[in-house]
């Protein structure tokens, strides 16, 4: 872990970070050999570099919330209680409606008729 501070310049303001960079380097080789531990530190924020001969080329992170597909991220909605589902009955068929005799031919008339 580093100390780093950044100045972040917005259209309005200036803000600077003063923080960590929870990142390490593991080669291919022990990447593999360990993954567990690496997954584990990843689930805690750390982010790992994976290097094949000194050069990156992959990086392991925790996977965002935006990242799954959608029905993942609604089912995890619903079971933190966040979302409810609606459940619904199906709408009632409307009656019909009421028309008088030849109305129906009065309106084609005065369609034609313009």
């Amino acid at each position: 872990m580093r100390p780093l501070a950044l100045q972040l310049d917005c259209s309005q303001s200036t803000y600077i970070w003063r923080g960590t960079v929870r990142m390490g380097t593991a080669g291919v080789r022990e990447a593999k050999a360990r993954l567990s531990r690496l997954i584990r530190d990843v689930q805690r924020g750390k982010e790992w570099v994976i290097t094949e001969h000194g050069r990156p080329v992959a990086r392991l992170v925790a996977v965002r919330a935006n990242d799954l597909p959608m029905d993942e991220r609604v089912r995890r909605l619903e079971d933190s209680g966040v979302l409810e589902p609606v459940r619904r009955e199906p709408l009632p068929v409307p009656p019909p409606l009421p028309l008088k005799k030849g109305l129906a031919q009065q309106w084609l008339q005065e369609d034609r008729s313009r």
